[in-house]
């Protein structure tokens, strides 16, 4: 149902722009957006930098930034959601810390890191980090109380407590965070790639905007959601084969 709900839209937008409900320059068709896509793949824009290089250089950054965010942020917030002190003395921060807008830091970042490869993939891990910590703080923070008491009174040791209890419990919540955290380092990216460099995605809808290409910008933004969609349906697949008894009590409930 999704492909041919894609494809509709696909011809419709087709249609409205060769009778001229749509602007050529504003909503360029289809047909001609797979043309620039040829052309970004032949030749590249700027010439030489082709849009596989584009979406490497984007890649990398993403998956830098997201990876060391999630390695700082998960085991930190398993470990403050179980310490209520330890929640309550840093719930300030945290909340500040998230509010904060990453593309404001960028002045800053490129100030302390320089316009290079480090200040992008730092900015992309502190946008990611703070959402990643919240949710995995608030899922610890959820876990039915009734089920820890349980396992106490089984015999489970503290250890065996939080891995068969609270880390499953919390999984699910986790993953959302992660999801959330995903989408959004797409979004930086765009910003932090229109500075002090010709590679990534962000970059080529920068250069296309500067000399009005606005089919190149779309082909960009394409790209940016199709990898974007593609790595949250990974996520989506490492969920179900992590966590299979939450993907099945989500179909009962259907």
């Amino acid at each position: 149902m999704g492909a041919v709900t894609v494809a509709v839209l696909l011809v419709a937008w087709e249609t409205a722009g060769r009778v001229g409900l749509l602007s050529a320059y504003h909503f360029p068709r289809p047909s001609r957006l797979a043309v620039t896509i040829w052309d970004l793949v032949v030749v590249g824009f700027p010439v030489g930098v082709t849009v596989w290089q584009h979406v490497g250089a984007t890649i990398a950054r993403i998956v830098q930034g997201y990876v060391l965010a999630a390695a700082l942020a998960v085991p930190l917030g398993l470990v403050i959601g179980g310490v209520r002190a330890l929640d309550q003395a840093t719930a300030p921060v945290v909340t500040f810390a998230r509010s904060v807008a990453t593309i404001s830091l960028l002045p800053l970042a490129v100030a302390w890191f320089g316009v290079g490869e480090r200040s992008r993939v730092l900015l992309i891990a502190y946008g990611c980090f703070w959402v990643i910590l919240t949710n995995v703080v608030e899922g610890v923070k959820s876990v039915d109380p009734e089920l820890i008491r349980a396992g106490r009174m089984l015999g489970s040791t503290p250890r065996q407590v939080f891995t068969r209890v609270v880390l499953p419990a919390s999984t699910p919540r986790i993953f959302a965070g992660m999801k959330v955290a995903l989408g959004l380092a797409f979004m930086v990216i765009v910003g932090v790639e229109m500075i002090g460099t010709i590679k990534g995605l962000g970059a080529l809808i920068m250069e296309a905007r500067t000399f009005y290409r606005s089919d190149t910008a779309m082909v960009g933004m394409i790209f940016i959601a199709l990898f974007g969609f593609a790595l949250a349906r990974l996520l989506d697949r490492l969920e179900r084969v992590l966590l299979p008894w939450s993907t099945g009590l989500e179909a009962v409930e259907r």
